[in-house]
């Protein structure tokens, strides 16, 4: 019976194609479509629809030629005007906003590419293996096209193979084809890669930390080929599709002043149509949204006021975005802009909002809540009128949120928060949230969502109390002295006042050591790591305080104050900016290079700030709800490399965020880790992975201490045990380091680190589960582990006739153990350089599992391991490994040599050597082809370059790279 292959045709490709064609899609072999391969369109359906949806086109078909023609003029100009400006203007014509003159007299009509009322007046084609040839040649896996023109591309890749994940599909769309054949990609809407396990979109030139799931909210999230109907059925959905084309796409300025395409993700698009079906069926005059910090609001309130303006039953809307904070309205109003959504109007004053209302201005306007606090009567009574509150847990719910109510009596109030408040005086429930909605809110997007989709990154608490040396009995006496004199009352008040928490913190010698210890973090942990940080002080004079320090500890260049300076103010002049003054600083700290590493504030910048580059924030002050989890939010944006955002707990505020998430302390629990967790459960996971070795001496150096710590693990299952063990311990080594903690463990930690790089199989393969180390016990190993360069007489073993009779004689479990030491030693070293090794090294594991029970006294297994030994010996003969044009030592060898001249004086064998050694370590079979080997590779590259000071130089990098990619 054969055994049935699986593969990313026959598993997904064909999966995913079949579930379009249950929705309604058509499958057309991508061989049957009558088209010349440098065009993206099938014209013949092109033309039809044009027939079909323009009757000025019907009367006189000769003018679909003519809107061809503009159409194939976008497409050519991607080569001058860029993909994403040649996309923007394709999609004016996709969404109707483009006209011809068909009209009588020549005037100018609307042109319909797609009918956006009537879904089934369209024809929707899914083919695949679509070839498309100009310049390069690329396939792609699914091509999804309506009346004609692609508007989505996906790329599968196979469920069945570990090194290859969605990364991989979304990389070869965004960084080959995209680069390869633009032209394929001017119409399109946005792209998608799965591996059967996880379904990710982007639209054209999206980094690929912008890639999101489009997630099943009521079932959460699944990893089983069986997963995937969720997102193809509900996002490409024919009516979902032209809804996401219609209203949930736009283009925008980043802030490197680049144009860039941006599409809702799932719980926005979700959120905007349960908005607008609430004001179109006008019964429920609210509803609470409630979507964690960082997870897109503004272009959450972006989209929704972009649709209920177009809609057609809403008789142009007026829509108000309301905001609490001028911070918060400027990026509001920056978000809207940039995106030049048309008919958007800020009101800047009280005066201005008032006129705006009372003149029924149909537009979008966007304001703060402040300037209703003189309004006293109705402003406006129509009921066409949406009110969208941003941040709608703070001022909303007193006195200002009644004045806009009484001021728009009729109208719809949503509010968006990332941190309801529940509480008798301020109920953010009981005023935005509509009785219908199960447990208050018409939408909930949690902390534990938003990580999932890797919106945010999970957040990480470092606690580190100062506790300072008081001596009761001295400052008791001192304290009496003083007081002796005044009356009890005033001796009480005084207590008081130095009983409060400011005096400790505020306290010369706690800030110096505090200081210290920010400083001595950052520089170890943090900046290596190219990430920046925040200090959050007790009130401005601290942040005074802070930065007298830190400017003697980091540098004047290092760190800047950000805080509110009132008039009048001589004492915190200095800090007095404009608005343009403070943004040119809080650029300079988003840019890499840029000498500002460290923010020192105290209330400004805890809400609406958004550096995706802040990684760590120092936490000194009492914060408490949703102050604290606004706070603490700023450092969990996605930035590169960047797994989570760590705080340092100075003032011990970690109870306090369970209650700032007191309405989903379980999701809480599961995404917030306490570094003290990790410390207290490290060393019980090491006693485990030590629990293998009970009876030797761990001190025995050499082949005689390495052979009786593999006695230990006598079999696949065992080892395979250690292997998972010791994985474990790895990553909780992994997390906690460098926190001094584990300077007691070192030892243990680094003897066990050879260990599980001794037994690995030699061929990276086998029987055994091989997980992967993290960097920090990479370095411990390729530091420590040098048993290999241990006297190796392999050729005096193989040619010794007497041995195989004196070791069984003897009973020499040892010996036989030293020989399939040496050999497996002998095959590692060689395993890159000829192919024949890696045959050799499966061979070895091969036979140990044969003889597994019995191997270290078999005269088979001995005999055959000779025979094995001799092998290796001949593959040695046979291989030039001096030879070097041909080896990656070689080829490194060269490269270093020729810029040792130019640059500096390296010792050219030493780099090679390290890049060698530490490639060796890392890399696999095929790591050219997946994401997580090339990654790292250049991690142990860039590591390594920078131990000689090379690593800036980013042309050596590269070519020494490419000899990698090609020699390894």
């Amino acid at each position: 019976m054969s055994v049935s292959k699986f593969n990313e045709g026959n598993s997904v490709r064909d999966y995913i194609r079949d579930l379009l064609v249950e929705n309604g899609w058509k499958f057309v072999p991508s061989n049957k479509f009558n088209r010349e391969l440098n065009n993206p369109f099938i014209e013949e359906h092109l033309v039809n629809a044009l027939k079909k949806l323009n009757p000025e086109i019907k009367a006189e078909p000769s003018r679909a030629d003519e809107v061809i023609y503009k159409l194939r003029a976008i497409v050519l100009s991607v080569k001058y005007e860029g993909l994403v400006r040649a996309n923007e203007e394709f999609s004016k014509w996709l969404r109707g906003e483009k006209s011809m003159p068909f009209g009588r007299n020549n005037e100018h009509v609307p042109v319909k590419l797609i009918d956006f009322d009537v879904v089934k007046n369209n024809e929707f084609i899914v083919t695949t293996e679509y070839k498309f040839k100009t310049q390069e040649s690329r396939r792609t896996d699914l091509y999804l096209l309506v009346n004609g023109i692609p508007l989505v591309i996906g790329e599968c890749k196979t469920p069945v193979r570990p090194a290859i994940s969605w990364v991989d599909g979304a990389k070869q769309i965004s960084e080959d084809y995209e680069n390869n054949v633009p032209e394929l990609f001017v119409s399109n809407v946005f792209n998608f890669a799965t591996d059967g396990k996880e379904f990710r979109y982007g639209t054209v030139k999206s980094p690929i930390n912008k890639w999101f799931p489009w997630r099943d909210f009521n079932k959460g999230k699944h990893s089983e080929l069986s997963a995937l109907q969720f997102p193809i059925k509900e996002m490409l959905n024919r009516r979902v599709l032209l809804d996401l084309l219609q209203n949930f796409v736009i283009f925008t300025t980043d802030d490197k002043k680049r144009r860039i395409k941006v599409i809702c993700r799932s719980q926005q698009y979700d959120t905007v149509n349960k908005i607008v079906e609430r004001v179109v069926n006008g019964k429920i005059k609210k509803g609470l949204i409630w979507h964690f910090q960082g997870s897109g609001k503004s272009l959450l309130m972006l989209f929704a006021a972009l649709k209920l303006r177009m809609h057609e039953k809403l008789k142009s809307p007026t829509v108000l975005i309301v905001v609490d904070r001028k911070d918060l309205d400027s990026q509001i109003t920056g978000t809207f802009s940039s995106a030049d959504v048309p008919n958007m109007v800020p009101a800047k004053t009280i005066s201005s909002l008032e006129q705006l209302l009372i003149q029924d201005t149909r537009k979008i306007i966007i304001t703060t809540i402040f300037r209703f606090k003189e309004v006293e009567e109705v402003l406006n009574d129509r009921e066409n009128i949406i009110v969208l509150v941003d941040e709608a847990h703070r001022t909303q719910e007193g006195d200002l949120g009644i004045k806009m109510r009484n001021a728009l009596p009729n109208a719809f109030f949503f509010g968006l928060t990332g941190t309801p408040i529940n509480k008798r005086d301020r109920n953010t429930f009981a005023t935005f949230g509509a009785e219908v909605d199960e447990q208050g809110y018409m939408s909930k997007y949690s902390f534990e969502d938003s990580i999932k989709d890797g919106a945010t990154r999970k957040l990480k608490f470092e606690p580190r109390l100062v506790r300072l040396h008081i001596d009761k009995e001295t400052m008791k006496e001192e304290f009496d002295n003083l007081t002796d004199t005044i009356g009890d009352l005033e001796r009480e008040e005084l207590i008081k006042r130095a009983g409060r928490v400011s005096t400790f913190v505020k306290a010369p010698e706690r800030i110096e050591m505090v200081s210290k210890d920010i400083a001595n973090h950052y520089k170890e942990i943090i900046e290596p790591n190219k990430f920046k940080a925040m200090v959050v002080c007790y009130d401005r004079e601290c942040c005074i305080k802070y930065k007298e320090e830190l400017d003697r500890l980091l540098g004047k260049d290092a760190c800047e104050i950000v805080m509110t300076v009132n008039s009048g103010e001589e004492e915190y002049k200095n800090y007095d900016r404009t608005p343009d003054e403070e943004k040119k600083v809080l650029d300079n700290f988003n840019i890499e290079e840029h000498p500002l590493k460290v923010l020192i504030v105290t209330a400004k910048l805890l809400t609406g700030f958004d550096a995706p580059i802040l990684q760590t924030m120092y936490l000194d002050k009492p914060l408490k709800e949703h102050t604290l989890l606004q706070a603490i939010c700023r450092t969990n944006r996605v930035y590169k490399d960047k797994e989570f955002g760590l705080i340092v707990d100075y003032i011990g505020v970690f109870d306090e965020v369970g209650k700032a998430l007191n309405f989903d302390q379980n999701s809480m629990k599961k995404v917030i880790e306490n570094i003290d967790e990790y410390i207290k459960e490290f060393p019980v996971a090491l006693d485990k992975s030590l629990s293998y070795f009970q009876d030797i001496d761990r001190n025995l150096e050499g082949y005689e201490g390495l052979i009786r710590a593999q006695e230990c693990l006598p079999n696949n299952e065992t080892r395979d045990q250690f292997a998972s063990d010791f994985s474990y311990l790895s990553k909780l080594w992994e997390a906690i380091s460098p926190n001094p903690v584990l300077n007691q463990y070192k030892g243990d930690y680094r003897w066990l680190s050879q260990v599980y790089e001794s037994v690995k199989p030699s061929s990276g393969q086998g029987a055994l589960v091989w997980h992967t180390l993290g960097p920090k016990t990479m370095d411990i190993i390729n530091r420590n582990i040098h048993v290999s360069e241990i006297e190796d007489n392999l050729e005096e073993i193989v040619l010794d006739e007497e041995l195989v009779e004196e070791v069984l004689k003897n009973q020499d479990s040892q010996k036989v153990k030293e020989i399939e030491f040496k050999i497996s030693a002998r095959i590692k070293r060689n395993i890159n350089k000829n192919s024949r090794f890696k045959e050799l090294a499966q061979k070895l594991e091969e036979l140990k599992e044969k003889y597994e029970e019995n191997f270290k006294t078999s005269l088979n297994f001995l005999k055959e391991l000779l025979e094995l030994a001799k092998e290796v010996l001949r593959a040695e003969k046979e291989t030039d490994l001096n030879e070097d044009v041909k080896t990656g030592k070689a080829a490194l060898t060269e490269l270093f040599n020729d810029i040792k001249s130019q640059k500096t004086h390296i010792i050219v064998e030493r780099i090679v050597n390290d890049i060698d050694s530490i490639v060796n370590v890392v890399r696999f079979d095929g790591w050219q082809n997946t994401n997580a080997g090339e990654r790292e590779v250049k991690r142990a590259l860039r590591k390594t370059l920078a131990k000689y000071q090379l690593h800036k130089d980013q042309e050596l990098f590269e070519k020494a790279y490419n000899y990698i990619k090609e020699y390894y």
